[in-house]
Parts: structure tokens; sequence; C-alpha cells
């Protein structure tokens, strides 16, 4: 089964939770290839549901409030669809 685009921002919402995720760590948590995760990175970024940090010179992605809020309620919702 495809996932939807819903599911891959979820996936990448999920791993810039805890401290934080740089680009190698997205791409294979959420099973991408680096072009297609740029595309989902600048989109998260544009909307603010990530933001970027440099720590000792590298990139990170954080999830922000509004994509912690997101992935809340996309949980809920998601949870409540009967199949």
């Amino acid at each position: 089964m495809r996932r939807t685009k819903f599911d891959i921002i979820v996936d990448i919402i999920n791993l810039t939770m805890d401290g934080g995720a740089n680009k190698t760590r997205i791409v294979y948590g959420a099973n991408l290839n680096f072009k297609i995760a740029n595309k989902y990175i600048n989109f998260l970024l544009e909307n603010g549901l990530i933001e970027e940090e440099v720590k000792e010179g590298k990139k990170y992605y954080l999830a922000t409030e509004k994509g912690v809020q997101f992935l809340r309620l996309f949980r809920e919702l998601s949870g409540e669809v009967i199949f």
C-alpha cells in the first residue's frame, strides 16, 4: 500500500520531535530519497511545521509547536476514522 503525503509529513515531524534530526536521519527514517526529502523539508519549513537549527556547523530540523499540534490533530482524526 502506498503512503499518502500526510503519512510522509507525519513521519518527518515524528523524526524531528526528540532533539531534532539531520537530513540523513530524515531520509532513512522516513524511507525517502534525498530529492523527495528536500521537497518535504522545504514544504514543512515554509509552513512553520519544522524549523532549521545549526549545531556545531550541522543543520538539524526540529518540530515547532505548530508541527506538534498538527501531529496531535492528525492522530486524533485518523483514530476516529472507521475503515
